[in-house]
């Protein structure tokens, strides 16, 4: 069994919704756990009529909630994104985008399927240093609140199993035929080296 905590990353697109629910519930629950976009840019939805509002990953998600309070306050209260944002704050400053960070990890939750392409694709075009293994595992998750809470217990369930292993590589197959079993999903996944 690993004596620490394992070492988490969940990635969406955008680091504002599905990956920060899923590191609020894996800190809650003791794991290190680090959440980023795989996006260009920080993408919310516009107003009604309005394309959506795009972000530089360097911006906060305090601006981004004033930004957007001064826009139409009414309109992104009502759809939840400012709810979203103050969650945010509390958790970390700010979005991080998966491509910068050089960080290893012992297993990366992505949270749909372009955000797993992207992440793939970066692993693998990275220098090897270390030739770590890193499994890389798909939870699709649609970008709902709801949705976004199922998703962070899914990815926390098989983290307190992958925890439990004495062996995570080995266990992980199994874990996630358990979880297909559960819920009916299927989850692609993959294994890279840093």
């Amino acid at each position: 069994m690993p004596s620490s905590p394992l070492r988490v990353a969940v990635v969406c697109m955008s680091n504002v919704n599905r990956s920060m629910e899923a590191h609020r519930i894996l800190r809650k629950n003791g794991f290190r756990v680090r959440s980023f976009g795989a996006g260009s840019h920080v993408r919310l939805p516009g107003g009604a009529r309005n394309p959506p509002v795009l972000y530089d990953f360097s911006t906060s998600y305090k601006k981004m909630h004033s930004d957007l309070s001064s826009k139409d306050q009414k309109h992104y209260k009502r759809n939840g994104i400012l709810h979203i944002l103050k969650r945010n704050e509390r958790i970390k400053p700010g979005p991080e985008r998966f491509q910068e960070c050089p960080d290893a990890f012992d297993i990366i939750f992505t949270c749909g399927e372009r955000a797993y392409n992207r992440v793939v694709a970066d692993l693998c075009a990275r220098d090897q240093e270390t030739w770590q293994l890193v499994p890389v595992v798909n939870v699709d998750i649609d970008d709902t609140l709801e949705a976004a809470s199922l998703g962070a217990s899914i990815i926390c369930e098989l983290c307190q199993g992958l925890q439990q292993a004495d062996d995570t590589q080995s266990c992980l197959a199994e874990l996630l035929q358990a979880a297909e079993e559960k819920t009916g999903r299927s989850f692609l996944h993959t294994v890279c080296f840093y």
